[in-house]
């Protein structure tokens, strides 16, 4: 069995022929984009559309530009494939099929009966495991994240944000009238503003993100008018970039 997942799902040209199954496989994807980046913007723009298992990418030369998303059923791969066939990935057109052969994680499962709650737990495990080693590797490279917002765009002054002061403000008051300006909330922390710039930018007007260091959870997301920022809210109202985070979604404060 291959251990590369989607074992080069390759030539379009045959892709009818290849049966539906839970592996997706995505070419065309923007090469100069860091693999783990690749792989954290791909899980947030496909799990909208069922529990995703993994997301695998690769460094070599033979795969670069090549990704497998791993559904848990045939029914989310098969929708996924369907509405994101030609969606603006980090400025290119992804190109979505089947993956001819299964990922290692289904042939394991198919071989050997796991009952499902153990590989709930193991699935539980796994992903508590990922997230601190993740919380590890941010807080040994917080020099990083100044030069990750430099490369895409540095965070303007807090006394510019759209912003009227602590999280408690926002709630019990009046809501903000329509404008142009979204303001999300409950976002898992290790969500980045290119994440949110892939999901944003598929509605018409899109302008640009700005997340706060400071305020973790949070970020505000322009358009050009009110009109574009309510079509982008009711859009996105709700959409989870982990299963534990639904987004919430309002007008900014002026």
């Amino acid at each position: 069995m291959s251990n590369d997942g989607g074992g080069g799902g390759g030539g379009g040209g045959d892709a009818p022929a290849i049966p539906p199954n839970m592996t997706i496989y995505i070419n065309n994807l923007n090469e100069k984009i860091k693999l783990d980046e690749l792989k954290k913007s791909l899980h947030a723009v496909f799990s909208q559309f069922g529990k995703i298992l993994e997301v695998l990418a690769f460094k070599t030369l033979k795969h670069k530009g090549q990704a497998w998303v791993v559904f848990e059923d045939v029914q989310s791969a098969t929708e996924a494939l369907k509405r994101m066939q030609g969606f603006p990935f980090y400025d290119k057109p992804m190109r979505i099929q089947y993956a001819k052969t299964k990922s290692d994680i289904i042939a394991k499962a198919d071989g050997t009966f796991v009952p499902r709650e153990r590989r709930k737990r193991h699935d539980e495990r796994a992903e508590r495991k990922k997230r601190e080693q993740h919380h590890d590797a941010n807080q040994a490279g917080t020099g990083l994240n100044s030069a990750y917002s430099g490369a895409y765009g540095a965070v303007p002054p807090l006394s510019q944000l759209p912003y009227g002061g602590g999280a408690k403000s926002m709630l019990p008051e009046a809501p903000a009238l329509p404008n142009n300006i979204l303001f999300i909330q409950n976002l898992p922390h290790e969500t980045t503003s290119m994440m949110l710039q892939m999901l944003f930018c598929q509605y018409p007007g899109f302008k640009e993100v700005r997340m706060v260091e400071a305020k973790p959870g949070i970020a505000f997301v322009e358009y050009g008018d009110e009109m574009q920022s309510t079509v982008a809210m009711q859009g996105l109202q709700g959409f989870k970039i982990t299963q534990q985070n639904p987004m919430l979604i309002t007008y900014a404060k002026k």
